[in-house]
């Protein structure tokens, strides 16, 4: 038995393509036709850029050259976000799995950024993996955590990616026990010391009874978490603050509150000043992917985009200040004090430059510092 997944050596030999790329295949090499081509990849709203570490192991060794911007990258509409300059029945039919590599985890990226911008200084951890495929959960995390999130929940990530999981508890704990307090204090004297105590509070009574159950019986609680779903809520920031002002007539207000459960962007807008982090699950795992889409722009050194594409390949300048972006053709004069975003990363099929997790991170969390001195709006509302 195999879960209906398909190998990396099907996507590496292209044998995940759409159908018309095996017609264009076969019509092209029955009439000798394969130019020289240069096609860039773009889309029509603005975004953060992620995926490029699974387009590269892709197109190793065919014989291209592939220009990107780096992860982590904000881009604007229309902007070339990726360049391949090749022969183009080499890179055809690789199209399909490229886009789909950069469109999913440019969509999670981006929503985790607009979640962590929303946040301001409250946390931000990625939940959601459970309501994607579980082959997709490694891309997701990686992905979320580009974006700005502070802690993701999918133990594989510990595996695939380097990153140390996190989370609290599920309800199912508490129930096993069918009893809070005696779940709490188990919670509290197995699991590792360095494992915050945050304690589910929410399963049999409200939110404010547990919360205080919590703290009058536990040896340790370091946060109180509201998983409290939608069908339940009422008004939760009231109930969020109920929760909070009796921990805090307890003389608990080292205690953190942490709220999950099918979170929007409009409820950590409106409940940022009241609560320390956010559990985030479908709104950043199941983020609408971009749609990016690839268009040859140069034929045998002309310029040959179709309608609503602009010709020519190209560079974007940047001014780091102000995040504005200028696009010149990639071999005319660059303008001054900006500086280019389209660097080289594979030569004739060699990759001569890789891409770093940890540096798409660090180049988004500067952005996002930037974007907090412009305004945030735009890229909140959009």
């Amino acid at each position: 038995m195999r879960f209906l997944v398909v190998s990396d050596e099907d996507i590496k030999s292209g044998v995940v393509t759409d159908k018309y790329f095996i017609w264009t295949e076969k019509v092209l090499k029955a009439k000798n036709v394969n130019p020289l081509v240069v096609a860039e990849i773009t889309t029509s709203k603005w975004g953060v850029f992620a995926g490029l570490n699974d387009v590269l192991e892709l197109m190793k060794g065919i014989p291209i050259d592939l220009y990107a911007i780096p992860e982590g990258c904000i881009y604007y509409p229309h902007e070339p976000v990726m360049t391949i300059v090749g022969r183009y029945l080499d890179f055809a039919r690789f199209e399909t799995s490229l886009l789909g590599f950069i469109c999913q985890a440019s969509g999670v990226a981006t929503q985790a950024f607009r979640f962590k911008l929303a946040a301001e200084n409250k946390k931000i951890y990625s939940f959601g993996t459970r309501r994607m495929h579980p082959a997709l959960a490694a891309v997701i995390e990686r992905a979320a955590y580009i974006g700005g999130v502070d802690g993701v929940s999918n133990f594989a990530a510990e595996k695939y990616i380097g990153l140390t999981s996190m989370g609290t508890m599920p309800h199912a704990l508490i129930i096993s026990f069918g009893d809070q307090v005696k779940a709490w204090r188990a919670f509290d004297e197995v699991v590792d010391e360095n494992v915050p105590r945050t304690m589910l509070v929410d399963t049999y009574y409200d939110e404010k009874t547990e919360a205080i159950l919590a703290v009058e019986n536990v040896g340790r609680v370091n946060g109180v978490r509201l998983d409290t779903p939608s069908s339940r809520r009422g008004n939760f920031r009231k109930i969020v603050e109920e929760v909070r002002w009796e921990l805090n007539i307890r003389g608990r207000k080292d205690v953190r509150i942490v709220v999950s459960g099918g979170l929007g962007l409009e409820d950590v807008i409106n409940l940022r000043d009241l609560v320390d982090a956010f559990g985030v699950g479908t709104s950043i795992a199941g983020a609408k992917p971009v749609d990016f889409a690839l268009d040859i722009v140069e034929r045998e050194g002309k310029f040959v985009a179709k309608r609503g594409k602009r010709g020519g390949m190209k560079q974007i300048y940047r001014d780091w200040n102000t995040l504005e972006d200028e696009v010149r053709l990639f071999n005319d004069e660059p303008p001054e004090d900006k500086e280019p975003l389209v660097q080289k990363y594979i030569e004739n099929g060699e990759v001569i430059k890789e891409s770093d997790m940890e540096k798409a991170r660090g180049l988004v969390l500067k952005q996002m510092e930037i974007v907090r001195k412009i305004g945030a709006d735009k890229f909140l509302n959009s």
